[in-house]
C-alpha cells in the first residue's frame, strides 16, 4: 500500500493538486490512500498524521507532496512519523522556494531530505539546487494526459490574453493588469481572460486595480472553475502570459504548451529549466509590464514567429505525456516492493 499526502483542495475551490492525479494513476497498478481535503490546516496535518499512522502495519511507502513555504513544516512532521514508525517516504519537491529553505533551515531541511528513501523533484531547477547542498535527486517530471488538450496552431493572433493560476501574491496576479494595461495603448481592442480561485484576498486587489485603469469591461475573471472548462475557454484566447515571482515546474505552462499556447512568461526558479526562450516561449524579468507587453506586440507583429512559438509548445508538451513519464515512477515505487 502506497500513502500519499498532499493538497486535494479542489473541492473547496482550489486548484486540483499533483496529488489528485497522480494518485489515481498509481492506483492502476497499486493500492493508494491519499489525503487530505480538509480546509482546516491544523486539522489537515492531523489527518496526514493520523492516515500514516492508521496504515503502518500495511503502509509500503509514504509520498509526501513538499513544498517550501510554511507547507514545509507538513513534510517536515510527516517524515518525523514515519522514521518514527521505520516507513520509507519520499518527498516530491514542488516548491519554487527551497533553494531559500534549504538556506534558512538547514538542520530540519536535513532531517527530512536525508533520511528519505528517495527524493524526487519534477523540475531540473530544484534537482540541481538540492544537490548543490549535498542531497540525492532523482528527477521525474510533471506530466499531463495530452489527449485531454487539442492542439490548435496559433499564428495569425488577435491580443486576447489567457492567465491562468490561483490568486496569490507569489504569482503576481496584478502584473497581469498592469500588461493589459500597456497592451491596450496600442491594441485598445486588448483582453484579458484571468482564470483561478482566489487565495490570499488578492483577486479583490486586482479587480481593483483593473477598475482604476478603466479596464473592468476587458477583464474576465472566472474564478476557480474545472479543468475541463478553462480548456474549453481557452479556444477564445490567443496568447498566454504567466506572470509569477517564483516557480518550480509549473503545470499550468505544461497545459498552455499542449493547447498550442505562444507563451510569455516571466523567469523565476525553474521556469528556464522547463522552457527553451525564444524557441517553445518567450521570458522577461519577474513584475517586467513593459517587457511583456513589448514580447506581446512582438508576437501579434510577426506571425512566422507566433507559428513557431505555438509549434515548438505542443512539441515539449508531448515529451510530458503521462506515457512517458509512468515508467520512471514504477520502477522507484517497484524497487524493494514498496508499493506493494
Amino acid at each position: 500500500m502506497i500513502v500519499y499526502i498532499g493538497n486535494m483542495m479542489s473541492k473547496h475551490g482550489g486548484s486540483v493538486g499533483v496529488i489528485e492525479t497522480l494518485s489515481q494513476r498509481f492506483a492502476a497498478r497499486h493500492t493508494v490512500v491519499a489525503v487530505s481535503d480538509k480546509k482546516s490546516q491544523a486539522i489537515r496535518l492531523l489527518h496526514m498524521l493520523y492516515t500514516i499512522f492508521k496504515h503502518r502495519k500495511v503502509c509500503k511507502v509514504v509520498l509526501i507532496d513538499s513544498y517550501s513555504t510554511m507547507a514545509f513544516w507538513y513534510t517536515y512532521l510527516a517524515a518525523w512519523l514515519c522514521r518514527r514508525l521505520t516507513i520509507p517516504y519520499i518527498p516530491i519537491l514542488h516548491g519554487g522556494m527551497f533553494p531559500s529553505r534549504l538556506q534558512q533551515s538547514p538542520r530540519s531541511t536535513r532531517k527530512v531530505f536525508s533520511n528519505a528513501y528517495a527524493n524526487v523533484s519534477p523540475s531540473r531547477y530544484l534537482k540541481e539546487a538540492f544537490e548543490k547542498e549535498g542531497y540525492q535527486v532523482q528527477f521525474i517530471s510533471n506530466s499531463i494526459d495530452l489527449e485531454a488538450y487539442s492542439f490548435i496552431e496559433r499564428s495569425h493572433l488577435k491580443p486576447t490574453l489567457l492567465w491562468v493560476r490561483s490568486f496569490h501574491e507569489i504569482y503576481n496576479p496584478q502584473m497581469a493588469v498592469e500588461v493589459l494595461n500597456l497592451a491596450c495603448k496600442k491594441y485598445p481592442e486588448a483582453t484579458l481572460c484571468m482564470v483561478g480561485g482566489d487565495k490570499d484576498g488578492s483577486m479583490g486587489k486586482v479587480q481593483q486595480l483593473a477598475k482604476e485603469h478603466d479596464l473592468e469591461k476587458q477583464v474576465k475573471f472566472t474564478g476557480f472553475i474545472s479543468k475541463k472548462e478553462w480548456i474549453a475557454l481557452s479556444k477564445d484566447y490567443d496568447i498566454f502570459i504567466n506572470t509569477t515571482n517564483a516557480d518550480n515546474q509549473p503545470v499550468s505552462l505544461i497545459e498552455a504548451m499542449a493547447l498550442g499556447f505562444p507563451i510569455i512568461s516571466t523567469n523565476p526558479g525553474g521556469v528556464p529549466f522547463l522552457v527553451n526562450e525564444g524557441k517553445d516561449a518567450l521570458l522577461v524579468d519577474v513584475d517586467d509590464a513593459i517587457g511583456m507587453s513589448e514580447a506581446i506586440f512582438s508576437l501579434l507583429e510577426n506571425e512566422g514567429k507566433a507559428k513557431s512559438l505555438s509549434q515548438h509548445s505542443r512539441e515539449k508538451a508531448e515529451t510530458f505525456a503521462w506515457n512517458h513519464v509512468q515508467h520512471s515512477w514504477w520502477k522507484l515505487l517497484e524497487m524493494d516492493g514498496l508499493g506493494e
